[in-house]
């Protein structure tokens, strides 16, 4: 079993008044945030809040850029070219790059977010098109992927890759994860088994299949209504079978 591992959350997905997810409860608990840049959550206020929270919580801080979709949240497909694809990521993380260097904060990753994700995993050409974009505009900025294949082979590549593995979400056959559109609250032992099963090596499918899966990194969503108690519960359980948690460059450096 690996004993480090990054435990990330996607928060910072407010917008205005509208308020979504425990940021203040949630960040603290984990290694990395992966900050909502305004496309599909997030307003400059709220990334600023999200900046200052990590900060003082010692929490690492990248990006987390989404399709241009407000009302669906970003988890609906949307037509992008690969180019297109990076240079919507490039334009959200110097949005929040700006914002973070005002704080003194510097952005350490991006992770595309929802059906951009979700895209990025199944076409290897925008998964290649926004690593290269960041190989070249911010090289020194970590490319947070699925794990697999296509995260693979660009870390094969000498590409700063982090592959990630999900506490709280299904996964297919394929493994590939099953992304809800709404979540609702999960029991958070099953998360923490969850995680524990991808540092073992692997998850298992909704029809009962074994996934091997290979992570740097642990996501936790900041829209489960029980956000706080999932990553609550994973840091309990990781306490107790002695794993250390790490900002996922550290992780990722581990490798070599």
């Amino acid at each position: 079993m690996r004993t480090l591992i990054d435990l990330n959350a996607d928060a910072g997905e407010s917008f205005g008044r509208w308020r979504l997810g425990d940021d203040a409860g949630l960040i603290p608990l984990v290694s990395s945030v992966n900050v909502a840049c305004g496309w599909h959550g997030g307003d400059p206020a709220t990334m600023r809040r999200s900046v200052q929270l990590a900060r003082d919580g010692g929490t690492s801080v990248g990006a987390h850029p989404g399709f241009p979709d407000l009302t669906g949240f970003g988890r609906r497909a949307m037509a992008m070219s690969p180019q297109d694809a990076a240079e919507a990521c490039l334009y959200q993380f110097g949005a929040l790059r700006a914002i973070a260097d005002l704080h003194g904060v510097a952005v350490a990753h991006v992770k595309p977010h929802g059906a951009l994700y979700g895209l990025a995993a199944r076409d290897a050409g925008v998964a290649e098109a926004i690593v290269e974009a960041f190989a070249t505009a911010a090289p020194d900025v970590r490319v947070v992927l699925l794990a697999g294949p296509v995260a693979d082979a660009l870390a094969d590549r000498g590409f700063p890759v982090v592959r990630e593995a999900f506490a709280d979400l299904d996964y297919d056959d394929t493994g590939h994860i099953i992304i809800e559109p709404d979540p609702q609250a999960k029991p958070p032992q099953l998360c923490a088994e969850q995680a524990i099963a991808v540092l073992n090596g692997s998850v298992t499918s909704t029809s009962g299949r074994r996934v091997e899966v290979d992570a740097d990194t642990i996501c936790v969503h900041g829209d489960r209504p029980n956000a706080v108690a999932v990553a609550q519960a994973i840091r309990d359980r990781f306490a107790a079978e002695g794993v250390v948690l790490a900002p996922m460059s550290e992780v990722a450096r581990s490798r070599r």
